[in-house]
């Protein structure tokens, strides 16, 4: 076991997570509005790559940008710090952690606001899909790119048939999220795909039933699902990469 590896990921994760609370703001608004251009104290929102880079705090006056910054560290780093455990030095692990912060993005604004931007769904399955059959041309790669090409059809497909089953349950945002994760779990084989797509909803019943009982919510409440399909999918990669090294 490469610790070095584990504790390098760690630290890339931390470093990421910290960049998320900045880009959460500025993407946790309701459908059809603008990115938020200016922090709750009225000051513009500058810095790199036109303002989406950087910390999450108002350099002008200190101001938070939302939340803090330290759920979304420790989440990222400890989950880049388990890709690396469980996959190695394998090909795919170049794919799986510039993707981790990305789905901790999307599970931050999916809580904050229950929605799941098109500026972040759509290119993480065009990358999933692509780095992935970049990652299969390497020597030693552990999935393979045919099979995370039918798990992200597969998997948007069955999140496709629920949305149209029940609108009112699932949004439009899930059904594109689950490509990019399907791409995912696909990469390991059908086994991997099933059991993070079983995870993810299992998950998500759990904590709506729980919601039921503690009485903070009704029967016709909504539910944030994308960090569920994210958990579900993360706990899968995390178990194909693992299995690969058998």
């Amino acid at each position: 076991m490469d610790w070095l590896l584990v504790i390098l990921a760690a630290l890339y994760g931390a470093m990421a997570g910290w960049l998320v609370p900045r880009a959460r703001y500025r993407l946790s608004v309701e459908e059809g509005e603008e990115w938020r251009s200016s922090a709750e104290c009225g000051h513009a929102i500058g810095g790199r790559a036109g303002g989406w880079l950087g910390g999450g705090r108002c350099g002008r006056c200190g101001g938070r940008y939302g939340p803090g910054a330290a759920g979304p560290v420790v989440v990222t780093a400890g989950g880049c710090a388990g890709l690396a455990l469980a996959t190695g030095w394998r090909p795919e692990l170049a794919v799986w952690l510039p993707v981790a912060p990305v789905a901790v993005l999307l599970a931050e604004v999916d809580r904050s606001v229950r929605r799941l931007p098109d500026l972040l769904t759509l290119p993480l399955a065009l990358a999933v899909t692509g780095l992935l059959g970049a990652a299969a041309l390497i020597p030693g790669a552990g999935g393979s790119w045919p099979g995370a090409l039918l798990g992200a059809a597969a998997f948007g497909g069955w999140y496709l048939l629920l949305f149209l089953i029940h609108p009112r349950g699932m949004g439009f945002g899930d059904v594109k999220l689950a490509v990019g994760l399907g791409g995912a779990l696909g990469w390991y084989g059908w086994p991997v795909l099933i059991f993070g797509g079983f995870a993810g909803l299992l998950a998500g019943a759990a904590y709506g039933c729980w919601l039921l009982v503690v009485r903070r919510a009704g029967r016709g409440a909504t539910l944030a699902f994308g960090p569920f399909m994210i958990g579900g999918a993360w706990a899968g990669v995390m178990l194909g990469g693992w299995s690969a090294h058998g």
